[in-house]
């Protein structure tokens, strides 16, 4: 069955990227067909993949995928632009997304009065963070203003890395291994432990082996089929040391990312296009696995409280805070609107979902469900209005203009 599955996976990505420049102007773009094609081809569907793989095996897959996604964006990333905006990107990160929390919370209250306090802010910050690779078809589109393309590429890659320390603040409290007295020491230890340990890996480690990379590219060290592959194992490295040393693998990933794009200015296109492919594929099998092992289960579980919550998730939660933290920054409505619909959760609210569920919580079902289903939600919600909201916002410009 393994040989099966991987004929399948292969001939469906190539038959995909054979029409990719088609189907990018519709809405059935990648995680959208992936997701659903897993579901399609899946045990809940027709059966025809075996799609094996436990929950651990997930995280990974969906972790490593993500680590890839946020170096490639943020080596990409235009910080001239990023500079002259840089408010707007400051306040989604420290002021969005506690607010996001907070407003997640008190949704949770309402609907889920049974959930304890605790789990319920698990829920909150499980679904903060906004996801790059599920973006990436907005984010990388040129006829989105520059401004708010960089703002919603560096929001993406740094809110998963400030989820972390407050996620294991609250799974600390819920399971009992911290009590409320010792929180704002626990918060201070892990902020700096997560963020500082991400920051030093992702920073060191990517301009030791940048330097080398430069040093052995002068040197002709590398031949051409190598030189396709420094980038990918430098990510993962970064990705992989942080995570080991008890730190954030997103942030190291994602600053790792931007210093490489810094230091790479002139010669970076080429040697980041194996990433960017490798980063593609590992997301499109990550949306395969999760249709094909999760969607069934989540759809037979969806509760009325689950659904409204997923829609209060994706559209108020998300938007009040976007309106009020971002005025003064000079955006006009239709800005404010269109950067607080991107916000899609996607695969750190898969690694988060994971990790939850692992933890046997009274009200772990429920809190994971809802994160699934919030995440089923937005791969279906912000893939098709994607093309569409993109052309909508450039004619709202040009007549503003």
């Amino acid at each position: 069955m393994s040989y099966a599955n991987l004929t399948i996976l292969a001939l469906f990505i190539f038959a995909y990227s054979i029409v990719s420049r088609r189907t990018a102007h519709t809405p059935f773009q990648g995680a959208l067909v992936f997701t659903l094609s897993g579901f399609a081809l899946g045990g809940d569907g027709l059966g025809i993949l075996d799609l094996s793989v436990d929950s651990e095996g997930l995280r990974i897959l969906a972790a490593s995928a993500l680590a890839l996604v946020l170096f490639t964006d943020a080596a990409e990333a235009d910080l001239s632009v990023l500079r002259s905006a840089i408010a707007i990107p400051r306040r989604l990160l420290l002021a969005v997304m506690p607010l996001k929390i907070l407003m997640g919370y008190l949704c949770g209250l309402l609907l889920f009065p049974d959930i304890d306090h605790y789990e319920l802010a698990i829920l909150a910050t499980m679904l903060a963070p906004t996801d790059a690779a599920l973006g990436k078809a907005v984010v990388t589109n040129p006829t989105v203003p520059a401004h708010i393309r960089e703002s919603l590429n560096f929001e993406s890659g740094l809110n998963d890395g400030l989820a972390v320390p407050i996620l294991f603040i609250f799974i600390a409290l819920a399971t009992g291994a911290a009590s409320p007295d010792s929180t704002p020491e626990l918060a201070l230890e892990l902020m700096l432990r997560e963020l500082g340990i991400g920051l030093l890996v992702g920073l060191g480690m990517t301009g030791v082996m940048a330097q080398i990379l430069r040093w052995a590219s002068a040197h002709r060290w590398i031949t051409v089929s190598w030189q396709q592959l420094p980038v990918v194992t430098m990510s993962l490295s970064c990705f992989g040391a942080a995570q080991w040393f008890h730190g954030s693998g997103f942030i190291a990933a994602f600053t790792g990312g931007v210093l490489f794009g810094w230091m790479a200015w002139t010669s970076k296109g080429e040697l980041l296009k194996a990433a960017e492919g490798t980063a593609d594929t590992l997301t499109l099998i990550t949306w395969v696995v999760f249709g094909g092992i999760a969607l069934g289960p989540v759809l037979g579980e969806i509760t009325w409280q689950i659904a409204l919550y997923s829609v209060l998730s994706l559209t108020v939660v998300r938007l009040v805070p976007v309106f009020i933290c971002l005025s003064g920054t000079g955006l006009s409505w239709q800005e404010k609107l269109f950067v607080g619909w991107f916000g899609p959760r996607g695969l750190a609210s898969i690694v988060f979902g994971v990790v939850v569920l692992n933890l046997a919580l009274p009200g772990g079902d429920t809190v994971v469900v809802t994160a699934a289903s919030t995440v089923l939600l937005s791969v279906v919600a912000h893939g098709v209005t994607a093309n569409y909201m993109v052309r909508w916002l450039n004619g709202q410009m040009r007549r503003a203009s």
